[in-house]
């Protein structure tokens, strides 16, 4: 007997919030960063 996985394609939605969140941070730095180097 073995406890049934959660599904692996489908994330919590505090995950997928954080995801989110990250994603839109990691691009806000890098249009900074490349407008930095672009217009620099």
């Amino acid at each position: 007997m073995t406890p049934p996985e959660p599904p692996r394609y489908e994330p919590g939605p505090g995950v997928g919030k954080l995801m989110l969140w990250v994603l839109v941070f990691v691009l806000a730095a890098v249009v900074v960063v490349a407008g930095g180097v672009y217009f620099g």
